[in-house]
C-alpha cells in the first residue's frame, strides 16, 4: 500500500516519508478500512515533533488518527456484513503505531463508525479527535438542555463542534472570539450571543446575557481565561478545559471556591471507551440531521503530507485533510 511514515522525530520535511509498505491485515475484533481522506490534528504533529519530551513509542509510525473510508476486510468476531460499509474512523493511532496516512488502516471495529450515505468523506474525516473532545467538554457532566454554555475559541476546530453539539443538546450558546473583527463570522443559528475578548469588558458582556452566570465553560486557553471564567461562572458551574497556553495556569481560587466551580481536564486519547462510543454515536446523529458541520480548510494529496502537517502547526482556519489515492 501507499503510505506515509516516520522512523524518527523531527521536522515534517525531514522525517516524513511516502512510499510502499505492506498491506495490513485485520486481526480479531478489527476491521480494515480503505482510507479516502485522512484528518490531521495538532496532536499528530506534536507526536512527530517530540512535544513535551515525548519519544518514539514505536520504531515506525504511520501518523494520523482520523479518517473516512470503506471497510474492505474484517477480522474474526466481526460481522462480515460490514464489508463495503462507509465509515469514519477515530483513534487509529491512539496507542497504536499505524494510523490513517495510508491507503489502508486497521482499527478495532467500534472505532470505525458507520457514515450515513448523505454525509461526505471530508466531514467524516473531520470528526475524530476534535469531535470526540468537543463532545466530552459539553456532555461529561450531564445534559445541557436549558443551560447556558460559554464556548471560548468558538471558531476553532474543537470550539466550533462544541458549540454545535451544545446547541443540538438544547443549550443556549455564548461564544467568544479573540478579536472583534471575527464576530461577523459566527453563525447566529448556533451562537446566540457573541463576545470579543479584546473588547472593553468581556466579563460584563457575557454577564449581560447570563446575569446569574453560565453553567458550563468550554475552555481552550485555561491559563489566559481563568480570571474571566471565575467572573462569569454560575454557582456549581463546570469549566471543561482541553487546552492551555501556560503549563501551570493560575486560578482565582476563592471566587471559584465560593461558586463551587468544578475544573475538569480532558485529554482525548484517554477518554473511557464507553465515552468515546457515546460521543461517536452522538456526533453521527447530529451530523445526520444537519446540526453538525465541519469547516474544511486545506486539502493536500498524500505526497504533500509534510506541507499539511506544517499548515496545522502554523495555524489557520478550517480542518486540514490529506486525500489518499485509490
Amino acid at each position: 500500500m501507499l503510505a506515509s511514515w516516520y522512523d524518527e522525530q523531527g521536522p515534517a520535511a525531514d522525517v516524513l516519508h511516502v512510499g510502499e509498505l505492506p498491506d495490513p491485515t485485520a486481526g480479531p475484533g478489527e476491521v480494515r478500512v480503505r482510507v479516502t481522506v485522512s484528518g490531521v490534528n495538532p496532536g499528530d504533529t506534536k507526536k512527530r515533533r517530540g512535544w513535551l519530551g515525548s519519544s518514539m513509542p514505536y520504531p515506525r509510525v504511520i501518523p494520523h488518527s482520523d479518517a473516512a473510508g470503506v471497510i474492505d476486510a474484517v477480522g474474526d468476531g466481526v460481522d462480515a456484513h460490514r464489508v463495503g460499509q462507509r465509515v469514519w474512523v477515530y483513534g487509529a493511532q491512539s496507542y497504536r503505531p499505524f494510523g490513517t496516512a495510508a491507503q489502508y488502516t486497521v482499527v478495532p471495529a467500534d472505532r470505525a463508525v458507520p457514515l450515513p450515505d448523505h454525509l461526505g468523506d471530508e466531514l467524516g474525516a473531520g470528526l475524530g479527535i476534535p469531535g470526540i473532545t468537543a463532545h466530552r467538554t459539553v456532555f461529561s457532566d450531564g445534559p445541557v438542555d436549558g443551560q447556558l454554555v460559554l464556548v471560548h475559541g468558538v471558531l476553532g476546530g474543537v470550539g466550533s463542534l462544541a458549540a454545535q453539539l451544545a446547541r443540538w443538546g438544547g443549550a443556549t450558546v455564548i461564544g467568544t472570539v479573540r478579536h472583534g473583527s471575527d464576530l461577523n463570522r459566527l453563525d447566529p443559528a448556533v451562537v446566540s450571543h457573541a463576545v470579543a475578548l479584546d473588547g472593553d469588558d468581556p466579563a460584563a458582556a457575557i454577564r449581560a446575557h447570563a446575569p446569574d452566570g453560565v453553567h458550563r465553560i468550554i475552555e481552550v486557553a485555561l491559563s489566559d481565561n481563568a480570571d474571566l471564567d471565575g467572573l462569569v461562572a454560575a454557582n456549581g458551574a463546570v469549566i471543561a478545559a482541553y487546552a492551555t497556553r501556560d503549563d501551570r495556569p493560575r486560578l482565582p481560587f476563592w471566587p471559584m471556591l465560593f461558586n463551587n466551580v468544578t475544573v475538569r481536564m480532558l485529554g482525548s486519547d484517554d477518554f473511557a471507551e464507553t465515552a468515546k462510543r457515546q460521543a461517536a454515536r452522538d456526533l453521527t446523529a447530529a451530523a445526520a440531521v444537519g446540526m453538525l458541520t465541519v469547516a474544511i480548510g486545506d486539502l493536500y494529496p498524500l505526497e504533500k503530507i509534510a506541507q499539511a502537517q506544517d499548515r496545522v502547526d502554523t495555524g489557520g482556519r478550517g480542518r486540514v485533510l490529506v486525500t489518499i489515492p485509490s
